[in-house]
């Protein structure tokens, strides 16, 4: 069978994403290349951690609309969970339908934190305001640009794949792209925590 052929119940592979070396290969890529991730992020935490301002934090942080944003992304996390359910017992529309769930809840956190970086410019914390802003613009707003890539990164897929439907060859693409998701969802809870949670009450 072609990779380019649409997957049918009759010849649907028990794991779609990993039944050609191609998906294979992309699977291992990824995970280097998310290791490479934590390395770039574990920095930018350390950065901020020797950066911090208790005082502004306490005054400035806005935890009700923190925790709303992490209620999104990780419920995005969760509609992405589906979509690979329906990817693996081959119901192409329902996959499809998840990941444009997935989308929309990432549009709408990254709308969330332009809002609050402009709160936080309003109240006077510039990017060049001192160490500790720069740190705090440097580490949420590289986790927002990780969203950003992803909601684009998925949305490509989806219009992309329209009218192909699933098959061998775009498989792997959902699935490494649904791993780099759940990739950043894991760091916004660490970003929720670290960075919001110890800020506020710490």
């Amino acid at each position: 069978m072609d990779v380019n052929d649409r997957l049918t119940d009759k010849n649907f592979p028990a794991d779609p994403e990993k039944t050609t070396l191609e998906g294979k290969n992309k699977f291992i890529g990824l995970w280097l290349f998310l290791g490479g991730e934590t390395v770039l992020f574990a920095s930018m935490f350390g950065t901020f951690l020797a950066l911090r301002d208790s005082s502004m934090e306490k005054e400035l942080f806005q935890l009700p609309l923190v925790f709303l944003m992490t209620m999104i992304l990780l419920t995005s996390s969760l509609t992405s969970v589906y979509a690979m359910y329906h990817m693996k017992n081959n119901d192409f529309k329902k996959m499809q339908l998840w990941l444009t769930i997935t989308v929309l809840l990432g549009a709408a956190f990254i709308g969330i934190e332009i809002y609050e970086f402009s709160h936080y410019l309003h109240e006077g914390l510039g990017f060049t305001h001192s160490g500790f802003a720069t740190s705090f613009y440097g580490l949420i707003g590289l986790h927002g640009a990780h969203v950003l890539f992803g909601v684009c990164w998925i949305s490509a897929l989806i219009i992309r794949n329209m009218k192909r439907g699933l098959n061998l060859y775009n498989a792997p693409k959902y699935y490494v792209a649904s791993l780099y998701w759940h990739f950043i969802d894991v760091v916004w809870v660490f970003i929720f925590t670290v960075v919001y949670l110890i800020g506020k009450l710490g």
